[in-house]
């Protein structure tokens, strides 16, 4: 008898290969090919729509399903379908799949594509064509490059993009994009392929290839890099490591060293939920929505070098590139992406390789090894909020403040967090501190408790990632915050969670209005305008669609839900969140940069210890390819910007932009 948890989810694919693949016909095309190599690769959906162009493939797909093969998502919009995707390759590492037919369909894809590009998600985008005897014939749905050109556009948002215009073609370019999709920039990546090349026969479907072995290795670290990097750390007793989300697979050696080190622990925005937020050297997140506290450390002049670890440093991160606080000659960027490394020229090393390896090389150095963490025996955080009042407000309506203290206390432990673009993510990573038990040792992808689309920033980002991340971890809980101008935007999307019984939690934030547009107008003194929206009741939206909807007015409404059933029913809730309308959500340091009222660099440059080298060198050979710079220290030219919770509840338990190819 199937359990509840095996009713709700779709059945999922199992990785083939290419020994255990038996051919029981000789009519094949193009699409059943493409499915067993994304079998090859552990993919288990493709999410999109189906059209005429790309029909072969949804033939194909049908196939599959039949066998226990990679099967179909469909979305309720391109968009949302690349949302999808985002989602489920972010919560399992395997590769996101998304398609469309040609025309809009295509064009619809390209806001999700390119919020993976800005935040660096592999992705292999499929697209169709009219057939190439009809290229610029003014087809119908024409998407050629003598009509509205899909390759033409995709080349800005993705690391690989061509057109398929032979089926001998397909395969050598099919792992070429798999290679960059997963290589040193990682990014979305694009294979456009006419009708009559997807309807192509072919006389067998065992790849010939291993995709797998053809993903770039990590790199390796440089012993005269590791070398320089002691030097510094050991020379300062009161180091700050700022941890990005690239931090990931490295964060137990991080941690060991910081124990090691006594250093203050900060996070950027992106790297929110991989720090337990009680942490007794934890001092908050730096940047957007960020705490006051993080900012007072890096202004400290006692604290002489910045460790940034798996991090771009962009305006998000850096409080509007802030020269005072992050970008200046203290900075020790380490990361395993070159790219990062152009928002800092100014730090004083770079450091490029595997960061598990040389964190773990670092502990060595350093020290015999970190001596066992203690368990987290007190609940108060060490970093400051910025109105604790409102946090622990038992006012009617509820405050946003309010609302993610409760949602840390309602959910269990290992729930995941998506926060949607607009005020929904400015309160979150301020205000929402989910609750964790570990302050040392490893996370993988599934143990990272928070997600926002923080450079691109789509709204409704958060409701298709939420499906593609219940997709890709089923036992695991999803919580999306949302606000009510996402959800008018992308709520169409619940219905695919509705479809499929995924047992998401949809929190929309209801203030009737674009609420992080409204608050900055009034901000930064401009006029008040295209904000207001109509009252809309998304419970009663929620139970149209067939999920169930609940309305939220207080703290008390949401003590008496049933977290339990909600998160094991077969399907999604909505909870609509009646909140304070007027309540500002902390957006200070965006105003501020929209405003253009930053302090001059000069002003507020922080005085700083020469650094132990003012030489520059070199390193790489065939066997190792970090680099470590020095430089002298100068300013940089960046602008510069101007409680204790109650204790936790019992845990529920809960079952490269690369050349365009055309040929």
């Amino acid at each position: 008898m199937m359990t509840d948890t095996e009713k709700q989810q779709p059945k999922k694919a199992t990785p083939s290969s290419s020994n255990n693949t038996k051919d029981n016909s000789t009519d094949y095309e193009i699409g059943d090919l493409l499915i067993h190599y994304l079998q090859q690769l552990g993919v288990e959906y493709i999410f999109g729509i189906p059209g005429g162009a790309i029909e072969p493939l949804y033939n194909a797909l049908a196939r599959s399903e039949r066998r226990g093969g990679p099967k179909a998502i469909i979305s309720r919009h391109e968009t949302g379908a690349a949302f999808m995707a985002d989602g489920y390759t972010s919560q399992t590492g395997k590769l996101g799949v998304c398609c469309a037919t040609t025309g809009p369909g295509a064009t619809n894809l390209i806001t999700g594509v390119a919020s993976a590009y800005a935040n660096r998600v592999p992705m292999l985008v499929i697209t169709a064509q009219t057939s190439l005897a009809t290229f610029g014939k003014d087809a119908f749905q024409e998407s050629s490059c003598t009509g509205i050109n899909i390759v033409g556009m995709m080349s800005y948002c993705t690391r690989y993009n061509t057109l398929v215009s032979h089926a001998d073609q397909f395969e050598q370019k099919l792992y070429t994009a798999i290679m960059h999709a997963f290589g040193p920039t990682p990014g979305p990546v694009h294979l456009s392929v006419p009708l009559d090349v997807m309807r192509s026969r072919i006389n067998r479907i065992r790849p010939r290839f291993n995709l797998d072995a053809l993903k770039p290795n990590k790199p390796t670290f440089d012993p005269v890099a590791l070398e320089k990097l002691v030097d510094i750390l050991k020379e300062d007793t009161k180091p700050v490591f700022v941890i990005g989300e690239g931090a990931v697979d490295a964060l137990g050696e991080i941690l060991g060293l910081a124990h090691l080190l006594d250093a203050v622990i900060l996070t950027t925005p992106h790297g929110k939920g991989l720090i337990n937020p009680h942490h007794p050297q934890f001092a908050g997140i730096i940047g957007f929505a960020g705490h006051a506290s993080a900012t007072e450390v890096l202004l400290d002049p006692e604290r002489q070098t910045t460790l940034c670890i798996g991090t771009s440093l962009g305006e998000w991160a850096t409080n509007g590139w802030d020269a005072r606080l992050l970008l200046n000659n203290r900075l020790v960027h380490v990361d395993d992406q070159w790219e990062h490394f152009k928002q800092t020229p100014m730090a004083r090393l770079h450091m490029h390789g595997d960061l598990q390896q040389v964190f773990a090389e670092l502990v060595l150095h350093i020290g015999a090894g970190a001596t066992p963490a203690n368990p987290v025996s007190s609940y108060q955080y060490q970093f400051q909020l910025e109105n604790e009042s409102a946090f622990t407000s038992t006012e009617v309506p509820i405050k946003p403040q309010r609302l993610m203290r409760e949602l840390v206390h309602l959910f269990p432990p290992h729930t995941r967090y998506l926060a949607d673009t607009g005020a929904s993510f400015a309160w979150a990573i301020h205000y929402l501190h989910p609750f964790d038990r570990r302050i040392s040792g490893c996370r993988n992808r599934r143990g990272i408790f928070f997600g926002a689309s923080l450079e691109f920033s789509s709204m409704g980002w958060a409701i298709g990632c939420a499906i593609g991340t219940a997709l890709g971890s089923p036992e695991q809980p999803v919580v999306c915050i949302t606000g009510d101008g996402s959800l008018l935007m992308s709520g169409q999307e619940i219905t695919v969670a509705v479809q499929h019984q995924l047992a998401i939690i949809f929190v929309v934030l209801n203030d009737s209005s674009l609420g992080m547009v409204k608050h900055g107008q009034r901000l930064s003194g401009a006029e008040s305008i295209g904000t207001a929206m109509p009252f809309t009741d998304f419970a009663k939206m929620a139970e149209a669609m067939g999920a169930k909807g609940i309305c939220i007015e207080s703290a008390g409404d949401l003590k008496q839900l049933n977290i339990n059933k909600l998160c094991s029913r077969p399907g999604p809730t909505l909870l609509d969140v009646r909140i304070d309308v007027d309540e500002v959500p902390p957006i200070g340091t965006r105003i501020a940069v929209l405003k253009d009222t930053r302090v001059p660099p000069k002003a507020t440059q922080q005085t700083t210890k020469e650094p132990t080298s003012t030489s520059s060198s070199t390193t790489s050979n065939k066997t190792s390819n970090i680099t470590a710079t020095t430089t002298t220290p100068e300013s940089s030219p960046a602008q510069t910007l101007s409680s204790e919770p109650e204790t936790p509840a019992s845990p529920l338990t809960t079952k490269n932009k690369d050349k365009t190819h055309v040929n």
